[in-house]
């Protein structure tokens, strides 16, 4: 028996049907997270709310899991008039977070700049579908930055 016939009397699935699949911070890491500058997982985020300059969130109906697209910057620890410039995308599951970070430095040229954010737009685009949101492509706005470093970071 073929599977077509066999399905023949059986009327179309709900719209409201639970669907499971089974994700892993890798295999999130691994589709979503590729260009990444760095990956890792944790039980709660790493960014810093005062080193925060932009971010946007998705959730679920449930408020269980969540998308983050967090623009920040932060100093250098080693070494002190270098400042970074970082995309991070947090993908919250459950209780289990996996983060992606696109950074450079604040020197970077331009066009670093614009592939860094790109990549992690993306990444947070294609997110939202794991918790049923759809994203479009939107704007930051950019304000002038202060003449005095940003925190140092010392979660990284």
């Amino acid at each position: 028996m073929n599977i077509e016939t066999s399905l023949d009397g059986l009327a179309e699935p709900d719209w409201d049907s639970p669907l499971q699949v089974t994700l892993t911070p890798e295999l999130l890491a691994k589709t979503l997270m590729d260009t990444a500058t760095a990956v890792h997982t944790g039980w709660e985020s790493c960014v810093q709310d005062d080193s925060v300059l932009n971010q946007i969130v998705a959730m679920d109906d449930s408020g269980q899991n969540s998308v983050r697209l967090i623009e920040q910057e932060f100093a250098d620890e080693e070494e002190v008039d270098v400042v970074w410039h970082d995309w991070a995308l947090e993908i919250c599951v459950g209780r289990v977070m996996t983060i992606g970070h696109w950074h450079l430095r604040n020197d970077s040229p331009p066009v670093d700049w614009e592939w860094h954010a790109r990549q992690a737009e993306n990444a947070f685009q294609q997110a939202c579908v794991l918790i049923g949101r759809r994203a479009r492509r939107g704007l930051w706005v950019e304000e002038a930055m202060p003449h005095e470093l940003p925190p140092r970071s010392h979660r990284h």
